[in-house]
């Protein structure tokens, strides 16, 4: 069995509650933190640890905690990201529902090392429910003076602040969530200047997400280098999978980094593999925007090597014949999976979420759309491929925030990897859109 730094109490009885939480080991992280370490000690265990930022940019959070400004008598902020708008992602969800005070009790000692004496949880603003276990959690928190004024007699301060989203995927990249968070609308920003210099009210902000943030208490009471002997390489520790799709046992998975994908995929630890009578025809293994797989390249790399469950080992081979680990989102398809719609089905997706500033995202998105469509319901043509390719590479890179890469990599990956299903969609329309039709290779059907 995998060690569980994040999960191992998340199923005792009432471990929502301060109390339970408190007799299970909670809230020891904090004291020890405070009483007994200064921040600038904090932040060195979290660079010691290795742990990378579990939002998708797998940025390593100590390195980022130490670009934060510190100008005197300017104010600064921890926001903790937990917006998670990305499709087939809800690991975050999961972990604030279940065990709200370990989110809490990371917040405080992260705060504390920063040097924060507000701090903000933004959450998905349709998750009104888990908004409402986190403030109760709060205020259990602050009962028992671990919140507030002078916290265990120490003189530091922390207020902790639960703010709704503004119900928008792009409040999930960390400076439209800052907008959002200033009552603005949520338009990314251009940078520099960076959140760490001018970030929430222009003071210097740092913008991590919940799994990273959860990380710190075990970090704090095992030492940054024992976390960094979990994993492998520069992948340390443990990491949160939302599986889904169409395997055997769909739910949140805590793995130790490093385990393979065959491993994840088929084992009755984790997804039990595919679904009873069916066969593995894709992946996208880190959220919707992230390139797919086809199977010959999800079990191993283009080399034969095995695919690990690491940030390195999924984006071997590039983007020719790898993938990302991003936030986690293991999407797994069937044979009985259509690519081409699909793809479609994600392109409406950003589209819709687009906030319009750049143009390449604000228009691109809208032909990606129309395009899919068109060859979905069998009016493409065999010049629409060339073109969603052409479009895709006019988006990517050329936006202020990587939406637009978001959007452009999952259909450059479904043409690079299944162009034949596309061609046999505009080839054979009748066939592609009757009821129930799904390309199985030499122009099958299921």
């Amino acid at each position: 069995m995998a060690r569980k730094i994040l999960t191992e109490h998340i199923n005792v009885p009432g471990i929502e509650t301060f109390d339970v939480y408190r007799k299970q080991g909670g809230y020891t992280a904090v004291e020890k933190a405070i009483k007994t370490m200064t921040p600038e000690e904090v932040v060195e265990e979290a660079k010691k640890s290795g742990v990378r930022g579990r939002g998708g940019a797998g940025f390593p959070m100590g390195m980022k905690w130490g670009f934060l400004a510190k100008p005197e008598g300017v104010p600064r902020y921890l926001v903790c990201n937990a917006d998670e708008s990305e499709p087939g992602t809800f690991k975050d969800h999961h972990l604030m529902k279940s065990i709200p005070h370990l989110l809490i009790e990371g917040m405080i000692i992260s705060s504390f090392a920063l040097g924060a004496n507000k701090s903000f949880i933004y959450v998905r603003g349709e998750l009104m429910y888990v908004i409402r276990i986190l403030e109760k959690a709060i205020a259990e928190a602050k009962a028992q003076g671990f919140l507030g004024k002078n916290i265990l007699g120490s003189g530091y301060d922390l207020e902790l602040v639960v703010q709704p989203g503004g119900g928008a995927y792009i409040c999930g990249e960390e400076t439209a969530l800052l907008e959002s968070l200033e009552g603005k609308r949520g338009n990314p920003r251009n940078k520099p200047p960076f959140p760490a210099v001018k970030g929430l009210y222009q003071s210097p902000t740092v913008v991590n997400n919940v799994e990273s943030i959860s990380n710190m208490p075990w970090i704090i009471n095992n030492g940054g280098d024992a976390y960094a002997q979990i994993g492998i390489g520069r992948s340390t520790g443990t990491k949160l999978i939302s599986a889904s799709g169409h395997i055997q046992k769909p739910g949140v998975y805590e793995i130790e980094l490093g385990v393979s994908v065959d491993e994840f995929l088929n084992s009755d630890e984790y997804c039990g593999g595919i679904r009873k009578g069916h066969h593995l025809k894709a992946l996208v293994a880190g959220g919707s925007s992230v390139p797919i797989l086809p199977a010959n390249l999800i079990t191993k790399t283009a080399a034969g090597e095995d695919r690990l469950m690491t940030y390195e080992s999924l984006s071997d081979g590039g983007f020719a014949t790898g993938t990302m680990l991003g936030s986690g989102g293991f999407i797994v398809f069937d044979e009985t999976a259509c690519i081409v719609r699909n793809t479609w089905n994600f392109s409406r997706f950003y589209h819709h979420e687009s906030c319009g500033q750049c143009s390449p995202c604000r228009e691109g998105t809208g032909w990606m759309e129309k395009v899919l469509h068109r060859i979905e319901h069998g009016h493409g043509s065999m010049h629409d491929i060339d073109l969603l390719v052409d479009i895709s590479k006019k988006i990517e890179g050329n936006t202020i925030c990587p939406l637009g890469d978001a959007a452009a990599w999952p259909v450059a990956s479904a043409i690079r990897h299944f162009r034949d299903e596309f061609v046999w969609h505009i080839t054979h329309p009748q066939e592609a859109t009757a009821p129930g039709a799904v390309y199985m290779g030499e122009m099958a059907l299921v």
